[in-house]
């Protein structure tokens, strides 16, 4: 089973009644050349990908954006209900709302989303804010985990310093069943991720990282020489989440270039499916393409 732990359902055709808040979606996520499409199309891309499941990943950016979501945890919930067998939710709270932790509740318990994802720079928190704790105690209680951007965002408004790898240090140590996802592999601190994984088994990275040249190309460089690929294939191949950053990259390229780096076929298999089951600590039904 092939899992996309990393995909931005912002220009489903099923999500895009409102033309207004569409245009909002282009600016805030900086893409503008794409329209929407409807599920039809992005089935086509994961079959063509070979990708059983994709995680969609909303963002609620509420204090700066218009003071509503960019993507609803709602219009998540709508996406996976419409295909269950390809999709699985996850949630968004602006941490900056004073219900954060009950709408987050919300969430978990009636629209059973499957975690929990944020973006420090847009959001503009810190991971050690206190406003924080009881985000994070709502994530443990009810065994989801978050995915956090980290290193460069090409987002508007969104600075990269904020997000940087070591930032995450002091949550990864002082709570250590809380399990995080430092997406795109933190890059350019590629290595810093990989210190912090190689430390805290509570923390995982993906793969949704593409800045440069080719898909292959920029792996080549950030997947065997930034990171040796010796030490994703030996000792942190348990710890790598396959992640395509779709809209923003294709997941054709994305799924083709992991598979010609060299690795270990148990590790592919690792990287591309076991490991979102491990993090999510839900595994999906079998697929249906």
């Amino acid at each position: 089973m092939v899992i996309d732990i990393h995909v931005h359902p912002a220009f489903f055709e099923e999500i895009n009644e409102d033309k207004k808040q569409e245009e909002i979606r282009h600016e805030q996520l900086n893409l503008h050349k794409n329209g929407t499409a409807p599920l039809k199309h992005f089935f086509n891309k994961m079959n063509c990908a070979g990708i059983d499941y994709a995680c969609l990943l909303p963002q609620d950016y509420s204090s700066t954006c218009n003071g509503k979501p960019l993507v609803s945890n709602e219009e998540i919930r709508k996406l996976v209900d419409l295909a269950p067998d390809r999709f699985i939710g996850f949630a968004s709270i602006d941490p900056h709302d004073e219900k954060a932790a009950e709408k987050l509740e919300y969430a978990f318990s009636v629209l059973d989303l499957k975690g929990l994802k944020l973006h420090p720079s847009k959001q503009f928190f810190h991971p050690d804010d206190k406003i924080m704790e009881a985000i994070y105690d709502v994530c443990q209680r009810y065994d989801r985990p978050i995915i956090f951007h980290s290193g460069l965002s090409f987002e508007a408004h969104a600075t990269t310093k904020n997000c940087h790898p070591l930032d995450f240090e002091r949550l990864a140590e002082t709570r250590p069943e809380l399990r995080i996802c430092l997406a795109h592999f933190g890059w350019p601190w590629c290595r810093e991720t990989a210190m912090l994984m190689l430390k805290y088994p509570n923390v995982y990275t993906d793969t949704a990282a593409l800045y440069f040249d080719s898909a292959k190309e920029f792996y080549v460089q950030m997947l065997t020489k930034d990171v040796p690929l010796t030490w994703i294939d030996r000792s942190l191949r348990h710890q790598v989440m396959f992640g395509t950053d779709d809209p923003r990259f294709e997941m054709i390229r994305m799924s083709k270039a992991i598979e010609e780096l060299g690795f270990r076929e148990s590790t592919i298999e690792l990287i591309k499916g076991q490991n979102a089951i491990d993090f999510l600590h839900y595994e999906p039904k079998g697929a249906s393409l």
